[in-house]
């Protein structure tokens, strides 16, 4: 079989519109070539091939082909706004594109920006596009991004499938269009690819997903909570706690997770320093002050319970875009869920690390390496606040360029926090291996996972492999690319601006939602109907919801408005408020059960909106325009729901 760009759509359940071609020789891809259509596979399928799991994808696997891949996916939509109103005229992309040179891969690998090469080329489905003024807009990070540099993007995508999800990708591509690939060297990337999709594919073991989810993209899996399920319960089910994902799941066999050692880097705590240029010796000396800590011995010390909010970063993007397109996954408010976590506090390990350490160092590596599979967990808890605070103190005085906690993960991710988070007995980071009382799950981070509450969930990392005390911010597209940085509403291309300089996602604002709207008012006219409304006229209703602030900031309470904002009503918090000053890491429910509104034009809904406010009195902006930016995260104004109350 020849791998053209037909078979490869039809390889993930896709077909072209009719009419449309399907030689993918030499031919500029029309957008509209590329909609998407079915999901890769449906629930009964994935089902299926979770109970077979013969040749299981390994972690490692998932990690290897995480970090080998890139990703040119969907960006600063609102370039290509202007595109999607035009026609598409394939004859005339087809002239177009026999007008252009013709390059060999040997000619496209030396565009790769490196080097003398101050330009950055890659080619898929047999052209050649210049991406070099894109690399900064990429959603996914340059670095990711730079992985094809030189290269076919074919490979990559083949992971990061989201990508054949709209046509977006292919129409931010027509603007860097500037050759074809030789038909040889196209040949040799089909025969490649035909071999890659003839392997497992790396999404076939994914876990069992509940289907009341509303899922937007399954590869990978994002999926969030449908607002009637929203509010119903103040401790999310696991089944139905929203899924954020940007690689497969990690898949660990027992005798991976019998291995399995998180590495702890205190390598910056050492007052010795490396002043060989042998890169080797340097190595040995980082080794003498990375500790590896089993899932036993992290189990063996205190067990402490959180019960704290994540929220993605790009709940209710939807809103954004109604204002003005932005890039990612368009969340409306279900991407955020509430757990109680179970793990050890994050002290306690790097405690545990630091002992562990000193007596590798005074007994020498091989009672070292018996005791990594003999040696019991320290005992030694955070339970002394005074001792705590000034063996915290201590360090920082000692260590003033001790600033940030990194972690990675399985799956490749990178991300961290600064250090006064991380340390602090009041921050309540923790290590949880435990979610609402039950073993971790997969989709939610088994074996370990990173719970920072108050702070954006990209920072609550998922399968931690590894701690580092660092001088500096976490490297990689998910701390320091465009990923999770609130660029200004006026910036529509991140070549304007300094990425370094700006800051990333962390703590984060007040945010709230509406899950419930009924009508309370109103004569019956039988068959339990209300008499009819009239546009323009004021009814009542009863409205419930949930709001979140981060930073452990209380939210103090909820305002309602059923007319644009003329008069509000007060909301009563029914489940949260008891939560400590400085720690209200969960959300609370709300419920206002008199709020006059305007009955829309159409005599059968209207519209409502909520703001919450903080006990720092921070509150929502009546408007998104303000807040927008270009990969449209932290929507926080007043959320607004139509809602049908005949």
């Amino acid at each position: 079989m020849i791998w053209t760009r037909s078979s490869r759509l039809l390889r993930h359940g896709r077909s072209f519109p009719a009419g449309r071609t399907n030689n993918l020789t030499h031919r500029r891809p029309s957008s509209s070539t590329y909609c998407a259509a079915a999901a890769v596979s449906s629930q009964q399928q994935q089902q299926q091939q979770y109970h077979a799991n013969s040749n299981s994808f390994s972690a490692a696997s998932v990690m290897m082909m995480a970090a080998a891949s890139g990703m040119l996916t969907s960006s600063l939509l609102c370039q290509c706004e202007s595109n999607q109103s035009k026609p598409t005229n394939n004859d005339d992309n087809e002239e177009e594109v026999d007008e252009l040179p013709t390059y060999t891969a040997d000619q496209v690998s030396k565009n790769n920006g490196k080097g003398n090469s101050d330009r950055i080329w890659m080619t898929y489905g047999g052209n050649v596009y210049d991406t070099t003024d894109f690399i900064a807009n990429h959603p996914g990070g340059s670095e990711k991004i730079l992985l094809a540099a030189g290269g076919p993007v074919e490979p990559h995508w083949h992971l990061f499938k989201q990508h054949f999800a709209s046509d977006l990708p292919m129409q931010l591509m027509e603007k860097m269009l500037i050759g074809t690939l030789h038909p040889i060297d196209q040949d040799k990337i089909d025969e490649h690819m035909e071999k890659l999709t003839e392997k497992r594919d790396p999404y076939d073991d994914e876990p069992i997903r509940s289907p009341l989810l509303k899922v937007h993209g399954d590869t990978p899996m994002n999926a969030e909570v449908p607002s009637d399920l929203l509010g119903s319960e103040y401790i999310t089910p696991v089944d139905t706690f929203y899924i954020r994902h940007h690689h497969p799941v990690p898949l660990l066999s027992e005798e991976d997770v019998e291995g399995f050692r998180l590495d702890v880097d205190l390598t910056l705590l050492s007052k010795e320093t490396t002043t060989s240029t042998n890169k080797d010796n340097e190595k040995d000396g980082n080794q003498k002050h990375l500790a590896k800590l089993s899932l036993a011995q992290i189990k063996s010390l205190p067990k402490v319970e959180v019960t704290t909010t994540l929220q993605c970063s790009g709940n209710r993007r939807s809103g954004f875009n109604d204002f003005r397109k932005t890039s990612g996954t368009a969340w409306s408010q279900g991407a955020i869920s509430t757990a109680k976590w179970g793990g050890a506090r994050l002290v306690d390990v790097l405690m545990l690390a630091s002992d562990q350490l000193a007596k590798d160092n005074d007994k020498g590596e091989d009672d070292a390496s018996h005791r990594l599979e003999e040696d019991t967990a320290s005992t030694r808890g955070s339970n002394n606040l005074l001792q705590t605070l000034q063996t915290l103190q201590s360090l920082l005085d000692e260590h003033p360029t001790l600033q940030h906690l990194r972690f990675e993960s399985l799956d490749g991710m990178r991300a961290s926090i600064d250090i006064l988070k991380a340390l602090s007995p009041f921050g309540d980071v923790i290590l949880a291996y435990e979610m609402n009382d039950e073993l971790l799950p997969r989709d939610h981070g088994y074996p370990l996972r990173v719970i920072v509450p108050g702070y954006a969930a990209v920072r609550n990392v998922k399968w931690v492999s590894k701690l580092e005390l660092s001088e500096e911010m976490a490297t990689g597209a998910w701390q320091r690319g465009l990923n999770y940085k609130v660029l200004p509403p006026s910036v529509t291309d991140a070549n304007e601006v300094d990425l370094d300089q700006m800051p990333g996602l962390a703590e984060v604002s007040v945010f709230s939602g509406i899950t419930n709207v009924i009508r309370v008012d109103g004569e019956e006219v039988g068959d339990g109907e209300k008499k009819k409304m009239v546009p323009g006229e004021t009814v009542m209703v009863k409205a419930s919801g949930w709001a979140w602030a981060g930073g452990g900031r209380k939210v103090v309470r909820v305002d309602i408005t059923g007319n644009d904002g003329t008069s509000w009503s007060n909301g009563d918090i029914t489940l949260g408020s008891n939560q400590p000053r400085g720690r209200a890491w969960a959300w609370v429910f709300w419920e206002c059960p008199a709020v006059p509104a305007v009955v829309c034009e159409d005599g059968t809904s209207v519209e409502l909106s909520c703001k919450a406010v903080d006990s720092s009195f921070n509150s929502q902006p009546g408007s998104s325009d303000g807040i927008w930016n270009v990969r449209g995260l932290a929507n926080n104004s007043w959320f607004r729901l139509r809602h049908r109350v005949v």
